[in-house]
């Protein structure tokens, strides 16, 4: 004789179980559909979006003023702290005033401040670059506010990247003077 409700459990079982994973795995889309720039100190995005209450609080102690809010289109990241690097990136403030006002945990101050820490991921694109190309230059260089930890002209006084010192702040990129801009910057993968 053929259990009809054991069947019937284990179909149940597995249908609302998948669609329960499904139902999860759409919603942590919504959740990181569009990633962004985030201030100094944040904590990962799931982290960071349970976490800050849209207070503006890091925005209003940003010295550059580079922290703005996210798009209405952001979904349940709209109007949380962000930064558009092209538009004014961060300038690397020693004491992280922005993580330090943060009231909630959304941002934090990380131990070791700037030592170690990465907002994006530079890449240099020498065939956009006039130093490749014979014409002397030096601008994202001397635009860099970590300086020679992040960022030296080679003998031949084309840019270099120092990748363990570098932030991925964006001013190198804003500063660039190809349009295109000869760098990029890009958040780092997750």
């Amino acid at each position: 004789m053929i259990d009809q409700d054991g069947d019937r459990r284990e179909f149940f079982r597995t249908t609302l179980g998948r669609v329960a994973r499904e139902l999860a795995e759409r919603a942590e889309r919504r959740v990181v559909v569009e990633r962004f720039f985030r201030p100094p100190g944040a904590q990962d995005e799931v982290t960071f979006l349970s976490l800050c209450t849209r207070c503006d609080i890091c925005a209003e102690v940003c010295p550059p003023q580079a922290i703005m809010k996210a798009p209405p289109s952001a979904g349940l990241a709209a109007a949380t702290p962000m930064i558009e690097p092209s538009r004014q990136p961060c300038t690397v403030c020693p004491d992280m005033p922005c993580a330090a006002a943060c009231p909630t945990g959304a941002l934090l101050v990380p131990e070791r401040k700037w030592e170690g820490y990465r907002l994006g991921v530079l890449t240099l694109l020498p065939e956009r670059c006039i130093a490749f190309h014979g014409v002397e230059c030096g601008v994202c260089v001397r635009a860099c506010p970590v300086g020679e930890r992040a960022m030296v002209l080679d003998g031949g006084g084309r840019p270099v990247i120092r990748a363990e010192g570098c932030v991925g702040c964006g001013v190198c990129v804003r500063a660039c003077v190809t349009t295109p801009s000869s760098l990029t910057l890009r958040l780092e993968e997750s």
